[in-house]
């Protein structure tokens, strides 16, 4: 396989449109030829519940949200939606034609979904699968851990990494995320539920039965720190890939300030669907 490097960047926790204009900033310079392929760690703080690109703004309770200090962002990407806290976020941007993300969307998965593994691996975790082309399954509900989608990470059968992809501009975006530790079932005091508390109740207790952190999975808590190295050496060796630290230029700096200002915080954006 092409032995050409990629960055890799640890991150210091943002807010939900900051992460998500990092990681357009990065494409923006990778479809330019400015910047390598990249792959990105990354945090958030205050707690963000996230949306995917085409779902319903309608299916937040903003006073909820509100009530709780937490964040509002809508991603690039498709899926439902993530509450995001206590975890490891991953983005891979890279050209479509990088061999690592070349083919379809699926076969992308496939490939990245081997590093995944086996930075889960390196964790002590020798039990994780990836969903198979065919196990991706439909579901009704707004929740992203509920239902595990293709070549995503489960282990015990139930979902631990969630993921989605995005190409523009002749670049592959997936980003993705590993919680860690806490109630995966909280998304759901966010969620606004037109059948009312009683849907709310199922909903949470759907979410725990389907999915689960890496705290659970291992049987011991796990730093951000130590997921993040360990992730990033799985990727290096699942993918034959050398990984050169990095940080963002100042071009990507100024392309991601102006993107969470103009797109990522505005409403409009948001309130798109």
């Amino acid at each position: 396989m092409n032995q050409q490097s990629w960055r890799v960047i640890f991150s210091p926790p943002c807010d939900g449109a900051a992460n998500m204009a990092v990681d357009e900033a990065i494409l923006q310079e990778v479809a330019g030829g400015r910047a390598p392929a990249t792959l990105r760690f990354y945090a958030w703080t205050p707690p963000c519940l996230s949306l995917g690109m085409a779902q319903r703004h309608a299916e937040v309770d903003r006073a909820r949200l509100e009530a709780r200090g937490w964040d509002l962002v809508r991603r690039p990407t498709g899926g439902r939606a993530i509450l995001h806290t206590d975890e490891l976020t991953y983005s891979v941007i890279a050209p479509q034609d990088e061999p690592r993300v070349a083919g379809s969307v699926v076969e992308s998965y496939r490939r990245l979904s081997g590093g995944l593994a086996r930075g889960l691996q390196l964790l002590g975790l020798q039990i994780a699968e990836a969903n198979p082309a065919d196990a991706g399954r439909k579901g009704s509900g707004p929740i992203c851990f509920e239902v595990p989608s293709h070549y995503e990470i489960t282990a015990g059968g139930k979902k631990l990494v969630g993921s989605a992809q995005a190409r523009r501009l002749g670049v592959v975006l997936q980003h993705g995320t590993l919680p860690l530790v806490g109630d995966l079932s909280r998304i759901g005091e966010a969620l606004a539920f037109e059948e009312g508390a009683d849907a709310r109740e199922v909903a949470r207790a759907r979410t725990l039965a389907r999915a689960t952190t890496l705290e659970q999975a291992l049987g011991r808590a796990v730093t951000w720190e130590e997921a993040a190295r360990a992730m990033a050496q799985g990727f290096a060796e699942a993918l034959d890939l050398p990984l050169e630290p990095g940080d963002l230029t100042g071009a990507e700096r100024e392309a991601a300030a102006r993107l969470r200002v103009e797109k990522y915080a505005a409403p409009a954006w948001m309130l798109r669907r």
